[in-house]
């Protein structure tokens, strides 16, 4: 920018060394030459000099809807909810997985009822500030109620869109980025130790069959760490008895109970892997499989987590084990935890009664690197340092001289 040349708090507007105010832009390329389209203009449409800053923008925004219009972009007035649902929507379906679109649309139709109506140029820092405000208020002060972790996630959400607004020119600039964004906070993630685990375990009565599956579900997770969707997937064909190995090579993509595809992916693509099982484990699923073949069950390609042939889906799966944990936590007086408390829980097992390394502990959880490990477990390493000083004890030898060995001489060098 020439010296002489001053911004304003326009944008696109400023003023030359004698104060006088212009407008100067650019509103893309043009079609068919592929030449940058600029303007730069002292007047506006009739022919009189600008008088204030805000008189300038009113011309540019008035030049920029023309061009707008000449160009065939009838966006220029597109309300939230038409770009939501004609553009980031259809977009944003294609860079993630089936599995998360179907989690997160609900959120992305929350944010079309919430913005909807309002003209994509026109929504202001003001309704930015209400909406963040809104998420992060208790219900009982007229707010979301949402823990901070989700109300980061959906204006997280909501700013992407109106990256995207930007990155495709239908806005000149992301307000919501004028905002602060939602910090995540700490997610603290109730987990079980062994004899928590233990204690909860010995009250479930295995002799019955929908009981015997609540207590496979919970020993699998505990034992191997897989995730949630990923156990859902499981088949028969998928454990190796005799090489005592689980294959985790799939994820379930669920419409309904009878609707759904097994999908030969995981979340990531470190997450195909084999688990090597202990001979507890195998015993488990050995018993489970019987009970299995008892109702018709059991051959290769049925899945491991179901009593009627149906996959059971992953939000069931985590409802079920939420009831039963809470159900059988209350009885051992042990602390209830969710589904994905089980995969933290195993962590914690591998770390403090194994002591394994984090390159391990990853490999086995299907992380991309150890560094996704130490993020989200990093806290679970606390008890083993007082371990290590205790191992410490006595590792370093040592026999002083029965006399010095050296001479000292005030503030000089040392001698020998």
């Amino acid at each position: 920018m020439p010296q002489h040349q001053q911004k304003t708090k326009f944008p696109g507007v400023y003023t030359d060394k004698d104060g006088k105010f212009f407008i100067q832009t650019e509103f893309g390329r043009d079609r068919v030459t592929g030449k940058r389209v600029r303007k730069k203009s002292r007047v506006d449409q009739h022919g009189n000099p600008f008088n204030s800053a805000a008189e300038a923008y009113k011309e540019l925004t008035r030049l920029k809807y023309e061009y707008q219009q000449s160009q065939g972009y009838s966006n220029y007035r597109m309300k939230y909810r038409q770009f939501m649902e004609e553009h980031y929507i259809p977009y944003y379906k294609t860079t993630v997985e089936h599995s998360t679109f179907s989690v997160r649309e609900k959120n992305l139709l929350q944010l079309c009822d919430r913005f909807g109506d309002t003209t994509l140029r026109s929504i202001t820092l003001e309704q930015v500030q209400m909406f963040r405000t809104w998420l992060l208020t208790s219900q009982d002060e007229g707010g979301a109620g949402y823990s901070q972790g989700y109300a980061s996630l959906i204006f997280g959400m909501f700013r992407k869109s109106l990256d995207y607004a930007l990155q495709m020119g239908y806005v000149e600039k992301n307000i919501s980025k004028q905002s602060n964004a939602i910090p995540k906070g700490k997610s603290d993630i109730p987990y079980w130790t062994k004899s928590e685990f233990e204690a909860v375990i010995s009250q479930i009565y295995i002799e019955d069959v929908y009981e015997h599956l609540n207590f496979v579900m919970i020993w699998v997770y505990f034992m191997t760490g897989v995730r949630v969707n990923e156990g859902c997937a499981l088949q028969w064909n998928d454990v190796d008895f005799d090489k005592q190995r689980l294959r985790v090579h799939h994820m379930l993509i669920v419409k309904n109970k009878k609707e759904w595809t097994r999908n030969s992916y995981t979340k990531t693509n470190d997450g195909k892997r084999m688990i090597s099982l202990d001979r507890d484990t195998i015993d488990v699923l050995k018993k489970w499989r019987e009970a299995q073949k008892k109702i018709g069950l059991g051959h290769e390609n049925d899945f491991i987590f179901s009593y009627d042939g149906l996959p059971m889906l992953k939000s069931t799966i985590s409802r079920i084990i939420k009831r039963i944990i809470k159900r059988y936590a209350k009885i051992a007086h042990v602390k209830p935890i969710q589904a994905k408390g089980l995969r933290h829980s195993h962590a914690s097992l591998l770390i403090n009664e194994l002591n394994v390394s984090v390159l391990i502990l990853s490999k086995r959880l299907g992380h991309s690197s150890p560094e996704i490990t130490l993020k989200h477990y990093s806290h679970l390493w606390d008890g083993a340092d007082e371990v290590i000083t205790n191992e410490m004890v006595g590792i370093i030898n040592v026999s002083f001289p029965s006399s010095s060995l050296v001479h000292f001489n005030g503030n000089q060098s040392i001698s020998k």
